[in-house]
C-alpha cells in the first residue's frame, strides 16, 4: 500500500517548471487550457497574484467559488487557485465524476488549522458540563471539512464573512448560546453590531483548554458566566491581524476626506475605527459605489487591494491601510509553476493533488452548509 508520504513525494512539482521562465509558463498554461476545453473549470480567489487570476474563468471569494462549480455540472477537472479549506469546500458540493485539484497542497489556511476535530471535541465536552444543551455550534466558511462536519452533527451551521448577521440571529432561535470558531474576530464583530455587548462574550483558547474572558487575559468568572452569549474560538487570520487604529489614524491625518473600509476579520477596534467593514465582496461593490475620486483606504489581503487600484476601481484613489503587510502566505504558494504542472499533467491523462472528502464527513458537512443556505 501506497504511504501518504510516498503520495505525496510523487506529486511534488518537478524542477523543471521551477526553471521555466514566466513567458514560458504563460504559453504553456494557454496551450494546456486550450487543450482541456470545456473539461476544465479554473477558479481563483480574490487573494491570488494577478498573473495566477488572469488564467482563472471565475474569480470571487471561497463560497462564491465552490458554489460556481457546484452549478458546472459538465467540467472534469475544476482547478481550484484558493487554499485546502475551499478545495474541500468545493469536493463536497460538486459531483462524483468531477475532479478537484488543488495546483499546490501545501496552499493551506493558518486560521482554519486553529481547530481540529479533536479540540473542538474536548472543547464541546467542557463547553456542554458548564452549559448542558444550551449551545450551538456555528463554524466559518474557513475551517476544515471535518469541522464542519462536527457542526453539522451538532444542529449548527457555517457562515461567510457576508452573511455572519443573519446564522447568528437565526443561531438565537434555537439555542441561548452560540459557540462560534474558528474566528474570533468575525463573530466578536458580528455579535457586537447585533447589541451583544463585549462582556457578554468569552473566550475558548483550544491550547490550554480554558475559558476566558472576552480579552482572552483571565478565567471567565463565576459572575461572569451566566451572562455570556457568545463563546469564541481564539483564532484569526494572520493577514487581517497586521491591521491597527493606529494606521487607520495617520493615513486619516495625511490623507483629507478618506474612508476606510475593511474585512470583519480585522479587530474589533479596527472595524469599529473604520467607516465601513463587510466581505470581501461587499468591500468591492461599496468602493465601486461610491462616486469616482473617493479615497479609500482598504484593510483586506494586498493582493487585492493592489487589484482593486490598478483594474477593478480605477476611478478611485485606493490605499493600503498597512503598506508594509504580509499578503497571505499560504495563498500565495500557488505560483506560475504549480499552474503550469498541474494542468498540463490533467491534459496529459493524469491528476495530481485531488483534494476528496470522504462520504461521511461529507453527508455531515452538508448539513450545516445546506442549513447556511436556506437561511441566506
Amino acid at each position: 500500500m501506497t504511504s501518504l508520504l510516498t503520495a505525496f513525494e510523487n506529486q511534488t512539482l518537478p524542477q523543471s517548471y521551477l526553471e521555466a521562465d514566466e513567458q514560458e509558463l504563460c504559453e504553456r498554461i494557454a496551450h494546456a487550457k486550450q487543450a482541456l476545453g470545456t473539461d476544465l473549470l479554473m477558479l481563483a480567489h480574490h487573494y491570488q497574484k494577478d498573473e495566477v487570476v488572469a488564467f482563472a474563468d471565475e474569480t470571487g471569494d471561497s463560497l462564491q467559488l465552490a458554489q460556481i462549480a457546484s452549478k458546472n455540472k459538465t467540467a472534469k477537472y475544476i482547478v481550484f487557485c484558493g487554499v485546502h479549506f475551499m478545495a474541500e469546500t468545493a469536493d463536497m458540493l460538486t459531483e462524483d465524476h468531477q475532479q478537484v485539484l488543488l495546483p499546490d497542497l501545501s496552499a493551506g489556511c493558518s486560521m482554519a488549522d486553529m481547530a481540529n476535530q479533536h479540540q473542538l471535541t474536548t472543547a464541546w465536552t467542557r463547553l456542554q458540563q458548564q452549559w448542558p444543551e444550551e449551545i450551538i455550534p456555528i463554524t466559518y466558511v474557513n475551517s476544515s471539512a471535518a469541522v464542519k462536519a462536527f457542526v453539522g452533527d451538532h444542529g449548527g451551521a457555517i457562515v461567510t464573512s457576508g452573511n455572519a448577521d443573519t446564522i447568528l440571529r437565526w443561531a438565537f432561535t434555537q439555542k441561548k448560546r452560540v459557540f462560534f470558531l474558528p474566528d474570533q474576530h468575525l463573530g466578536r464583530n458580528t455579535a457586537y453590531h447585533m447589541a451583544i455587548s463585549l462582556d457578554e462574550m468569552a473566550l475558548w483558547d483550544p491550547l490550554t483548554g480554558q475559558l476566558l474572558d472576552n480579552a482572552g487575559k483571565e478565567p471567565l468568572a463565576a459572575d461572569q458566566a451566566p451572562a455570556t452569549k457568545v463563546i469564541l474560538w481564539n483564532g484569526w487570520c494572520s493577514v487581517h491581524q497586521q491591521f491597527s487604529v493606529q494606521q487607520i489614524d495617520s493615513l486619516r491625518h495625511r490623507i483629507p476626506d478618506l474612508k476606510v473600509i475593511v474585512h470583519p476579520e480585522a479587530p474589533h477596534e479596527v472595524v469599529e475605527a473604520a467607516d465601513e467593514y463587510g466581505s470581501t465582496n461587499k468591500i468591492l461593490q461599496v468602493v465601486k459605489a461610491s462616486p469616482a475620486g473617493t479615497k479609500w483606504a482598504v484593510g483586506t489581503d494586498h493582493n487585492l487591494v493592489g487589484r482593486m487600484a490598478k483594474q477593478l476601481c480605477p476611478d478611485h484613489e485606493i490605499h493600503f491601510i498597512n503598506p508594509i503587510a504580509c499578503a497571505c502566505l499560504t495563498m500565495n504558494r500557488i505560483k506560475l509553476p504549480h499552474l503550469a504542472w498541474c494542468l498540463e499533467e490533467l491534459a496529459a491523462g493524469r491528476s495530481v493533488n485531488r483534494i476528496t472528502v470522504d462520504e461521511a464527513t461529507t453527508a455531515s458537512a452538508l448539513k450545516a452548509l445546506e442549513r447556511m443556505l436556506a437561511l441566506s
